[in-house]
């Protein structure tokens, strides 16, 4: 057996994996470890935020943690080793090539500094700025740098961002061939900002660079910008790293990563929007009954210990009108060119998350009685809360509802979640004048918005549901005559 096989077999290594559904990469939330930490087979040693979820990584064999290959707040590609094991602690000091490793690759108490000649990344069409998906490479000699917030201006326009010129050749020279030293609050706010660390004057201990040194720069910056815009030239030798429109305001502005769930929504959304033809109809219902029929169940024994609230009827409803119009629940395959009609139903209930929105699903929700739909929409919402809605819960979903009157919103105009056929928006339930038996009287009223998929929904079938749930909501005795 060779050395480099020996110590292949000592030190394994945990890669990166697919979590869920072909999901390309993770970010790192947290590290539950630390290198020297004994480690067994099965513990969790980090959490992963990924596109659709967070999710708790177990460590498949036992050992000593060599090392963190990324720290946290990292998005790493799937397949891409995080983290390193010695499985045998006892057989002496790592080789020197495995320790030398070790000691390039950031801990999880610090970040992994950027080079100078790193490109940057756009926020908000891909990885986070911060998110390193492979080991830091040297810069290139004369290759320019894009200052993060021109390349931002560029993408938002549609076209590549215009480089202003950069600060004075002495500050470049400063610090030309050293890393810049930097404490991560100190890169965030450089980041914000606009400046390239590369060319900051360091005055902290050792060469590091403070807060009051990113600042000093911005206000060169601004210095140079209007020196140039006063004299109408711009010299050769000062290229600029952050575009002049951008400095006036960069102190009062924050620029916030998209990633996680965040990015895979706003990816979604664009998706769904520009490729089924959205067709949204409306309609104003009188839920009086509905209202008085939430009160008296939740006196009911049988759903004693349960939460009961209009959305729970709203639900059933939905779930009602599609029974009596099943052709609405099905989704478009444009590689077959097909229509593939559900014989289940997978409700889907957007929540709101501090990540971001996800819309979990309760599978086979069709077939559960009222009980048991009210227990599974409780447990869906305080998962999603907890940030424990797992990959599989916001698969295969084929109808939507939208909450928006929890924030007092009377209705709107809901997107598509990607692959499915209708989204219900519920609005505010409000006390109104209305004509009830031929007399004005105040009654509960709210406003009821479905979007659907025109390929395979057309208006006679969209306008057939959403009166459906309309009729069951202004009686619902109709939950026991039609479902």
């Amino acid at each position: 057996m060779t050395a480099s096989t020996a110590n292949d077999q000592r030190f394994r290594e945990f890669k990166m994996p697919d979590v869920g559904e072909g999901l390309t990469e993770a970010e790192i939330l947290k590290w539950y470890v630390n290198v020297g930490d004994t480690v067994s087979d099965g513990q969790v040693v980090c959490e992963v935020e990924t596109a659709k979820a967070a999710v708790e990584l177990p460590i498949p064999f036992d050992g000593v943690v060599h090392e963190l290959r990324f720290g946290e707040g990292t998005t790493v590609d799937v397949g891409q080793v995080i983290i390193s094991v010695d499985t045998d602690p006892g057989a002496g000091p790592a080789p020197a090539a495995v320790a030398e490793r070790a000691a390039e690759v950031p801990s999880a108490a610090e970040p992994e500094p950027e080079p100078s000649g790193r490109q940057a990344v756009l926020v908000g069409y891909g990885a986070a700025p911060s998110s390193t998906k492979r080991r830091a490479r040297k810069a290139q000699p004369g290759v320019p740098v894009q200052p993060v917030s021109a390349a931002i201006q560029g993408e938002l326009n549609g076209h590549a961002a215009v480089v202003a010129p950069a600060p004075a050749p002495a500050v470049q020279e400063a610090v030309s061939g050293a890393r810049p030293l930097a404490k991560p609050p100190v890169r965030k706010l450089a980041k914000d900002l606009g400046i390239d660390l590369a060319t900051v004057v360091p005055t902290g201990t050792d060469g590091v660079v403070t807060r009051e040194d990113v600042r000093a720069a911005v206000d060169a910056l601004q210095a140079s910008a209007q020196a140039v815009t006063a004299t109408g030239a711009v010299a050769e030798a000062a290229p600029v790293t952050v575009a002049a429109g951008d400095s006036a305001h960069a102190s009062r502005e924050t620029r916030i990563p998209v990633k996680g769930v965040r990015k895979a929504t706003a990816q979604a959304m664009v998706a769904s929007a520009f490729t089924a033809p959205h067709v949204t109809e409306f309609v104003t219902v009188d839920v009086t009954r509905t209202m008085k029929l939430v009160q008296k169940l939740k006196e009911d024994p049988e759903m004693a210990g349960l939460r009961v609230n209009p959305l729970l009827l709203v639900a059933k409803a939905l779930l009602v009108a599609i029974k009596r119009n099943p052709d609405v629940n099905a989704s478009w395959d444009e590689a077959n060119q097909e229509i593939v009609r559900k014989d289940y139903v997978n409700l889907g209930i957007a929540a709101a998350t501090p990540r971001g929105l996800i819309v979990p699903n309760i599978k086979d929700a069709g077939l559960k009685t009222l009980p048991e739909l009210s227990a599974a929409l409780s447990e869906l919402v305080s998962t999603a809360r907890e940030g424990r809605t797992s990959p599989a819960d916001m698969s295969g979903g084929t109808v939507t509802i939208t909450n928006v009157g929890v924030f007092g919103i009377d209705t709107g105009t809901p997107i598509l979640n990607p692959g499915e056929s209708a989204i219900l928006a519920f609005g505010a339930v409000k006390l109104q004048p209305w004509v009830h038996k031929g007399k004005v009287k105040p009654r509960h009223v709210t406003t009821l918005a479905l979007s659907f998929d025109h390929r395979l929904v057309d208006g006679e079938l969209g306008s057939k549901v959403l009166a459906d749930i309309a009729a069951v909501l202004e009686n619902p005795q109709r939950l026991i005559t039609w479902g």
